[in-house]
Parts: C-alpha cells; sequence; structure tokens
C-alpha cells in the first residue's frame, strides 16, 4: 500500500497544475483552515444545486489546468508564429527555441521548477530534443526538473567548468535519474532542430580540448549561443558572460556579427562590454531579471546603453514572458505583464 501511495503521489506531482503557490509558515496553515471550513459550509447547499456543482467543477478545471488555446484566448499570449520566447522565472534564466509543433530547445532552466514548467505549458512544449545550460550557477540549473517533467528530453548539454561544483553535481544527478545523457558545449560547434539552427561561439576549449574550460569563472564559461530561427530571425545568447569573455568573443574566430534580438548578458548588470554592444546592433534587447532583486537588475546604465544603441528593451520584471516572432520588418516582441 505504501508503496502504491508513493507511485500515486509521484505521478500526480508530474501533471499539469499539480503545483500551486502557497503561502507558507501561520498565515498559509490560517488561509488554508478558512477555505477548508468555507467548502464545508456550502457542500450541503451547493448539492442542492447539481448545475452549479457542475459549473464551479468545470471552472476549477480549467483553471487548474489551463488549456493552452484557452490562455492564447485570455491573454493573447504566446503570438501565433513566435520562434523565441524567454520565460518569467524571476531572478534568473530560461528560454524557448520554437523547433516544430510542440517543440522547444531549452536554454537555461531557471531557479524554479514549478515557473519554467509553467512557461512550457503557456508554450504548448511537450518535446525537448535539447537543454543547453550555460553555466552551472543555481539561478540557470535549479529549475531543471520542472523542464524535465512530463516531457520527453533528448539530451542536457553543459559548459566544460563544473563550477560551483554542488550544482553541477544537482545536473547530473537529475539527469541521471532521468535517464537523460549530458554532453558537453564547445565552441565551433552547429547544431539543428526542426528550423532552428544554432553555433556554439563560447567556451573555448582549454589544452586538454573539449572536455577543459579555457576560463576558471563560472560566468564566463557560460555557453554562447548563436541561433537562426524560423524566418531568419537571428540572436545572441550570452548567459552570464562577463566582459572579458565578451572582448574575447569579439577578438576570435567565432565573432557573433550583427543580429535581430540580444538576450543581455548576466540579467542587464552593469558590467557589459560596449564593442560588443557596438558589434551585433540589436534591434530588440531581452533582460531577465526578478522584480525588486537585491543587485539592481538591470542596470540604469545598461539599459541606456542599449536604447541609446538603437535597441527596443523589454524586461521580464516588467513585461513578464516575453514572446518574439517574425523577423525583418515583421520582428516583433510580446510581453504579457
Amino acid at each position: 500500500p505504501v508503496r502504491w501511495i508513493a507511485t500515486v503521489a509521484r505521478t500526480g506531482a508530474g501533471l499539469p497544475g499539480a503545483g500551486a503557490q502557497w503561502p507558507g509558515g501561520w498565515s498559509g496553515a490560517a488561509l488554508l483552515a478558512g477555505l477548508t471550513v468555507l467548502v464545508v459550509l456550502l457542500a450541503p447547499r451547493l448539492a442542492r444545486h447539481p448545475w452549479i456543482c457542475g459549473a464551479a467543477g468545470l471552472l476549477l478545471v480549467l483553471a487548474v489546468l489551463r488549456p493552452v488555446p484557452l490562455t492564447r484566448i485570455m491573454t493573447g499570449w504566446p503570438p501565433p508564429g513566435w520562434s523565441f520566447a524567454l520565460c518569467d522565472v524571476g531572478q534568473g534564466d530560461a528560454m524557448v527555441l520554437a523547433a516544430g509543433e510542440g517543440t522547444g530547445v531549452v536554454v537555461d532552466a531557471g531557479p524554479d521548477p514549478g515557473a519554467v514548467d509553467r512557461c512550457l505549458r503557456d508554450l504548448a512544449v511537450t518535446r525537448v530534443p535539447l537543454v543547453v545550460l550555460t553555466h552551472f550557477h543555481a539561478d540557470h540549473v535549479r529549475g531543471l526538473p520542472g523542464v524535465l517533467r512530463g516531457r520527453a528530453v533528448g539530451a542536457i548539454q553543459t559548459t566544460s567548468l563544473e563550477e560551483p561544483p554542488e550544482q553541477a553535481a544537482f545536473v547530473r544527478r537529475t539527469a541521471a535519474a532521468a535517464r537523460i545523457p549530458t554532453v558537453r558545449a564547445v565552441a565551433g560547434e552547429r547544431r539543428r532542430s526542426g528550423p532552428v539552427e544554432w553555433r556554439v561561439l563560447w567556451p573555448r576549449p582549454g589544452p586538454g580540448g573539449a572536455g577543459e574550460a579555457a576560463v576558471r569563472e563560472a560566468n564566463d564559461s557560460s555557453v554562447t549561443l548563436r541561433v537562426r530561427a524560423a524566418g531568419g530571425l537571428t540572436l545572441l545568447l550570452l548567459g552570464d558572460l562577463e566582459p572579458p569573455a565578451q572582448r574575447e568573443l569579439l577578438r576570435g574566430p567565432e565573432a557573433p556579427g550583427p543580429v535581430d534580438v540580444l538576450k543581455v548578458a548576466h540579467h542587464g548588470s552593469a558590467f557589459q562590454d560596449a564593442g560588443l554592444l557596438h558589434s551585433v546592433r540589436p534591434r530588440l534587447a531581452l533582460i531577465s531579471c526578478g522584480a525588486d532583486n537585491p543587485y539592481g537588475h538591470p542596470s540604469p546604465r545598461t539599459v541606456a546603453a542599449l536604447g541609446a544603441a538603437g535597441a527596443k528593451v523589454l524586461r521580464t520584471d516588467t513585461d513578464g514572458p516575453i514572446a518574439v516572432a517574425g523577423a525583418g520588418k515583421e520582428l516583433r516582441a510580446v510581453g504579457r505583464s
């Protein structure tokens, strides 16, 4: 019986809507007690009106499961034909590249499994051929179980610098438990999934080859991708790359060149290389950061520099999740604040 109960619990936890935000401590307990009393008092009255019970049950199911068509009708997000989405995961990064019907390549997983899972459900992503974890900081990898929840995942790709080691070990354990292979990224590698293709620009291999990192700082080991999505849309995804690595990237053989969309490095921190910004000349600059975060992200100086360079700046703390659709003159970004 115990094993059966555990199996039911694990299966139920993987269903859509299985998780919900709820206050902790005494306030959460008091709220739950109050709702329980309310249900007990109302149940006899509602039982005399079956149609009210049926309507309430239907509304509850819709509120919990949030079917994608209903979500799109109510919110207008994501827009039809979206090719890239920046999830709102608070202070962290999680992105999705559209790779076909129900399919998306996920880049980073944010700090919270529930947040990235909700984003992927809103995008109707059920198949993930590849998860790219740019580096092992918790705000990029701790949400990994949410990506795996109820989805077919092909492989997990990581940087070669396993720093911090406890987060790298967490990724390895999570992948092993789900029987998902892990591979390491190296500059020059090219991949494709459906209509989206990308090239790994960074990190460069160390003296020992692809298995060894050339840098010894976690942010500067961020896997950096130049992406070409459906319709010719181009993107540069920088992870948390700091100015020293940004400058090295510009000087190397894998310099990115101009792009339509820039995922700004390190949540829009003040530490950005002006030369890289001038080189890539993005039309859209997207920043992932948490509301009222303690780091002051994004830096007003960085936002001003992006605007002065001609980029339209959107940020998840004010615009919510952001989806990009179209290309060329039809390029547009849609937030859901």
